[in-house]
Parts: structure tokens; C-alpha cells; sequence
């Protein structure tokens, strides 16, 4: 077993991660990173309804939570003090669950070598997650107390109450599909994007493109939406070679316009009326 911050080279030998992570590994913790943040906005809309006049304020404020956190998280990773982390090179799917990989020489006894072969990127979003709960409780309830006028008082804290549910989730989801997250996170991110976008502006009956200016509201979701999904072209791409895949980029508005587009075809009045008239 190695100590924290060192791995075994091809010599078995215990070696300090000196390097850095590339950008593929930042690109994966700042996914790791948004998803509280989303989440996060997600509750505070679903529970602030059309009564409350403080979701946008709630909305800035777990904006700072979550970005002090990840700036407090860097500064006290190694090197301590330093917005830089040194990190150890991620080779292979195995690396992030060495505990599945302990020996056992004679077949009875198991040789427990298990450390964090990835460091820091497995640790570092406990660490990040657990400053992002803690200032959460810190700044969150004076804040809904003081401006969350319009909601009920059973209502003021659900979106806090959600947090406290969907945290726990999070590490756990970290803890054992972390590595596969590693891989995954960006056709994960482009899928989700797509199907939200379509739930979101069926159920908000957008057929065209006014329907989208006449509410500002609508139309930051949907940038929101394209924001993600560049984000997941981008971590797909690695930006590797910039004249080929900057024109990626281009894509990111494609499903909106195509929804909008098909949308009128596939009115559900329409068809019923249609069918009706087949009959």
C-alpha cells in the first residue's frame, strides 16, 4: 500500500504524484462539480413556484456556495495554498478501485494494499461535496428566512431538505461509480441535455421560436441547456485539435431548432383530430 498522494510505478515501487492534471481530469471534476449546482437549481425552481419573489436569490447563492467550495477544496489540496493540485496519471478503469484488486498469496490470507491510485481525483470530490454541505447550512437558512416571503413556512426549506437528500447520493454515486463516471461523464452530460431540454419545453408548450423570447425565463433555460451540451462536445473532443473540432461547436444549437421545427407535426390535438377524422 501507498501512502496518500503516491502510486506504484511499473517496479512496484511507491512513487509521489508530481504532475498535473491534464484536461480531461479538469474536465471531469468540473462535471463532478456542477452537479450539486444544478441539482441545486433545479429544487429551488421545482419548490419556489410562480408565488416567490427569492429563487433568483437563492439561485446566486448556492452559485457562491458551491464556488467557494471548489475554491477552498483547491487551496487545500496538495500543494496547499495554491489553486494548482498534483495528480497522478489515470491509465486504465482499475486504478479507481484498487481495493478490488488486493492479493491473497496463499488463498486464505488477503493482502490489503488498497490507496488511491487516481489521487486526488477520487477524494477530492468527497472533500469538495462536504465544504459545499457545510456552507450550504451556513448561508442558506438566514437567507430563505429573511426573503422567502412568498412560499409557506413548510415550503421555505424544501429545497434545502432536498439537498440534504440528494448530497448523500452523490458521495455514494462518487464512491462506487466514480471511475465509470470518469469515462462516461460526457455522454452522460449530452444525453441528459437533450432529454431535459425536450421534457422542458414540451411541458412548457414551446412551438416556435417567440414562444422563447416572449419569456426570458424559457430562453435561460435554454441557453443554460446549450451551455451543457457544448460543455459534453468539448469533453468528448478534448479540444485535441482545435480546426477540427471547434466546428463541433456549431451542433450545439441542432436539437433545440429541430424541436422547434417538428414540433408543430407532433401536437398531440393534432393527431388525435387527424385520427379522429381517419375514423
Amino acid at each position: 500500500v501507498c501512502p496518500r498522494g503516491q502510486r506504484t510505478d511499473d517496479n512496484k515501487i511507491c512513487r509521489e504524484c508530481v504532475g498535473f492534471p491534464d484536461r480531461y481530469d479538469w474536465l471531469y471534476l468540473g462535471f463532478m462539480a456542477m452537479l450539486p449546482l444544478v441539482l441545486h437549481w433545479f429544487f429551488i425552481e421545482w419548490y419556489s413556484g410562480k408565488k416567490s419573489s427569492s429563487a433568483l436569490l437563492q439561485h446566486i447563492t448556492s452559485l457562491l456556495e458551491c464556488s467557494i467550495a471548489a475554491v477552498v477544496t483547491l487551496l487545500v489540496s496538495d500543494p496547499v495554498g495554491s489553486l494548482h493540485i498534483h495528480s497522478c496519471k489515470v491509465k486504465k478503469l482499475s486504478d479507481w478501485y484498487t481495493m478490488l484488486y488486493n492479493p491473497s498469496p496463499d488463498y486464505v490470507t488477503t493482502v490489503h494494499c488498497t490507496h488511491e491510485a487516481v489521487y486526488p481525483l477520487y477524494t477530492i470530490v468527497f472533500i469538495y461535496y462536504a465544504f459545499c454541505l457545510v456552507l450550504m447550512m451556513l448561508l442558506r437558512p438566514l437567507l430563505v428566512k429573511k426573503i422567502a416571503c412568498g412560499l409557506g413556512k413548510s415550503d421555505r426549506f424544501k429545497s434545502i431538505y432536498a439537498a440534504l437528500y440528494f448530497f448523500p447520493i452523490l458521495t455514494v454515486l462518487q464512491a462506487v461509480g466514480g471511475g465509470l463516471l470518469y469515462y462516461a461523464f460526457p455522454y452522460i452530460i449530452l444525453v441528459l441535455s437533450l432529454v431535459t431540454l425536450a421534457v422542458y419545453m414540451s411541458a412548457s408548450e414551446v412551438e416556435s421560436f417567440r414562444d422563447l423570447l416572449v419569456r426570458k425565463k424559457r430562453f435561460v433555460v435554454l441557453f443554460s441547456h446549450w451551455l451543457l451540451h457544448a460543455y459534453g462536445i468539448i469533453s468528448i473532443s478534448k479540444l485535441d485539435k482545435l480546426e477540427q473540432d471547434l466546428p463541433l461547436l456549431a451542433l450545439v444549437p441542432a436539437p433545440a431548432f429541430f424541436y422547434l421545427m417538428t414540433a408543430k407535426y407532433t401536437e398531440p390535438s393534432r393527431i388525435l383530430s387527424e385520427g379522429g377524422n381517419g375514423h
